[in-house]
């Protein structure tokens, strides 16, 4: 029976989270602006709508919008982007 260590561990939760990210980031890349997932990455969203990262922050902190932080980076569900932008231009 071999030991486990938490080098061994440590070795296998930094593998997983960068296998995590590179499938998300496959998926963002195959999906581009449409994603039909519904979770854009700041920037793309930021371009699709053009609005600023302010913008985009202010309406994560007053919880206006869903969001998601993962690996450091911000998903945003576009959906609701869309919605908040289309009922402003009505």
């Amino acid at each position: 029976m071999d030991t486990i260590t938490k080098s061994d561990l440590d070795m296998l939760r930094n593998q997983i989270i960068s296998d995590i990210g590179n499938l998300l980031d496959n998926k963002l890349a195959d999906n581009n602006e449409s994603d039909e997932l519904g979770w854009m990455r700041s920037k793309a969203i930021r371009k699709k709508l053009n609005i600023s990262a302010a913008t985009l922050q202010n309406l994560r902190v007053t919880g206006k919008i869903r969001f998601k932080k993962l690996l450091g980076s911000y998903y945003y569900n576009s959906e609701d982007l869309q919605k908040i932008f289309s009922d402003e231009i009505e």
